[in-house]
């Protein structure tokens, strides 16, 4: 037998235990943390690419295969899908889509139940990553409104899309590349003079083993989540800022606000914010308690910090008093908030913010005013501005460079996540989403195509802007995608997915049922060390000649390998759902094995017994 280090075999070794041993290396690297996930992925992915490039191997991708996955078609969609979300967050539109059923969640339980359902189900007909991507701002915002963490949301949020996904054969790019592949090998094989007894999929076919696998597994992500998913918080709270602004909002007239009460409007469970009083239309003062019921005209007088802020302006129904922003000569898509502190020669001391024509001589509307940690007395237009104010205004973007050698402001800075919100044209962003999701669910457009028309749409209406479009792509996101095609293809290339993925199936034996386990776990190994999409299209083949040897339909081989392609619950980059909730929940390594692993078992063992049973 020979070595492997013999110099007729090294050659054609080691580039599989070098991929092997990168592989490993990123797994640790992101399981302690070493470094920013991206600097990992890139890393790893460096060492691959340098490795090739010194030796000249054909064993490793070359440079240029090796960074294709950048311009990968599922790449590039999830960066357009960022802008597309960009228009519905900025516009209030998925809050607007999504609130009728989320406002009314009263805790983690209750908040799970009410957003993984939908999930899964819209997920089973539409691509699951917009549905994420799309989901993303809205889980955000109700877990503020709730006190809930991120990481109690985001993660079943990524597995409840993955789940739905496994249900038809639409619902995961992952499925369609798999249809086509074995409809080709049927093609073949009539072409031949065989498989004429073999039954293509069908749009449902993957639902034999995946709607019990969902139904389970929803069941054990809303009954266990508490346990086994930890509470990721930042550092700092936003109820730590000193800094506490007085603001004004009314009820608009006829807006979905009127005739609820304050705990029924979520306006009781904003973190960092309360209502200190309601001044009624007709004059009267009342403070604030939760059981009391909103007019229209009404005005709040709230007390928070400069991020419960701008939370609380995202609320549909609740506007500046007297429509002050709206008087701006300036489109809504220009506007965005700002912080200035008053100096002691601003022109206003000593007048009240109405008497000094605020808004008139600085085309600007005040929000906010906060004076220390006090909270004001009065009506916002009644308070009398003085020395060392901070003011948040509403105001043009280029409100900052107009001050800047200005005497009547110092610290003139913007606000992050500041931009304003236009809610008209929350309709429109809708529809838009609506006419990519059906374009792309109909085959009437790829996916791709669907996701670059809705994002000049976006643009080209004024949802958002072309810089709020690129601020709003997570680059990390990408990069990590990106490098992590490159490493599956490194996987493949050098043999290191194949040789796992045979060893397994030589433990099986000839057994049917062995074999179906088998290719199983090894199309669930393959897709948390590379990609879905890779996993599935190495292990098809594999799934093929392994039913042809042991005398069965390949179908449930085909079924296997689908669902187990989709069924990556352990890495945060084995499915790009997993990678996009990654990073925003503040989520380790362990998190996704302490909760995924069970999961994976429960999918598992259902799929197996489900494939057993029907076929």
């Amino acid at each position: 037998m020979q070595s492997v280090f013999d110099p007729l075999v090294w050659p054609t070794i080691w580039p599989m235990w070098l991929t092997i041993g990168v592989a490993i290396a990123l797994l640790l690297g992101l399981a302690f943390r070493v470094a920013a996930t991206d600097l990992l992925a890139v890393t790893a992915l460096s060492i691959l690419v340098v490795a090739q490039d010194l030796t000249g191997t054909t064993l490793l991708p070359d440079p240029t295969d090796a960074v294709a996955g950048f311009g990968n078609k599922g790449l590039i969609t999830i960066a357009l899908l960022f802008a597309v979300v960009a228009g519905l967050e900025l516009t209030g539109g998925t809050e607007l889509a999504t609130g009728w059923l989320l406002s009314k969640a009263k805790n983690l339980r209750d908040t799970q139940v009410r957003m993984l359902l939908p999930v899964a189900a819209f997920s089973g007909f539409l691509n699951n990553t917009p549905v994420v991507a799309a989901m993303l701002p809205v889980v955000g915002d109700l877990g503020k409104r709730l006190s809930i963490s991120p990481s109690r949301l985001l993660l079943p949020l990524s597995y409840a899309a993955i789940l739905g996904g496994m249900c038809t054969l639409m619902g995961t790019s992952t499925n369609l590349l798999v249809r086509d592949e074995y409809n080709q090998y049927i093609a073949e094989m009539r072409a031949n003079g065989a498989a004429m007894d073999l039954d293509e999929l069908s749009f449902f076919t993957p639902a034999i083993a995946g709607l019990p696998a969902t139904i389970l597994g929803l069941l054990y992500i809303i009954l266990t989540s508490k346990w086994l998913i930890p509470e990721r918080k930042q550092a700092v709270s936003v109820g730590d800022d000193p800094q506490k602004y007085t603001v004004e909002m009314q009820v608009e007239m006829t807006g979905p606000l009127v005739g609820r009460t304050l705990q029924e409007a979520g306006l009781r469970a904003l973190p960092g914010l309360y209502v200190a009083e309601i001044q009624r239309a007709d004059g009267r003062i009342e403070p604030a308690k939760p059981d009391q019921r909103l007019f229209g005209e009404d005005i709040l007088i709230l007390v928070g910090d400069v991020d419960s802020v701008v939370d609380l302006r995202k609320i549909r129904g609740l506007i500046t008093p007297g429509d002050q922003a709206r008087k701006l000569q300036i489109p809504a898509w220009r506007r965005t908030l700002v912080e200035a502190v008053v100096s002691p020669r601003c022109s206003l001391i000593g007048k009240t913010i109405r008497e000094g024509r605020f808004r008139s001589n600085f085309n600007a509307a005040v929000v906010a005013v906060a004076r220390g940690g006090r909270r004001l007395e009065g009506k916002l237009g009644d308070v009398r501005i003085e020395p060392g104010d901070v003011l948040l205004l509403e105001a043009s973007k280029s409100f900052m460079h107009q001050q800047r050698g200005g005497s009547d402001f110092y610290l003139v800075s913007s606000v992050e996540r500041g931009e304003v919100r236009r809610h008209e044209r929350a309709p429109l962003a809708i529809a838009i989403m609506v006419v990519m999701v059906t374009a792309a669910a109909f085959d009437w457009l790829s996916i791709l195509s669907a996701a670059m028309v809705a994002t000049v749409a976006m643009v080209m209406t004024r949802c958002c802007t072309t810089s709020e479009a690129r601020r709003s792509i997570d680059w990390s996101v990408l990069i990590v995608i990106g490098s992590a095609i490159g490493i599956g293809r490194a996987m493949e290339q050098s043999g290191a997915a194949g040789e796992i993925a045979n060893g397994l199936l030589s433990i099986a034996g000839g057994n049917p049922l062995g074999t179906l386990i088998a290719v199983y776990v090894a199309t669930v190994i393959c897709t948390e060390l590379i990609t879905n999409n890779a996993a599935a299209m190495l292990m098809l083949p594999i799934a093929w000649t392994a039913a042809t040897k042991v005398g069965m339909d390949p179908m449930p081989m085909v079924v296997a390998v689908m669902i187990a392609a989709s069924a990556s619950f352990l890495t945060p980059f084995g499915y790009q759902t997993n990678t996009m909730v990654y990073g925003v929940g503040g989520y380790r390594l362990r998190d996704y094995i302490q909760f995924g692993l069970p999961l994976s078992l429960i999918v598992a063992v259902t799929t197996i017994g489900m494939l057993t049973w029907w076929y």
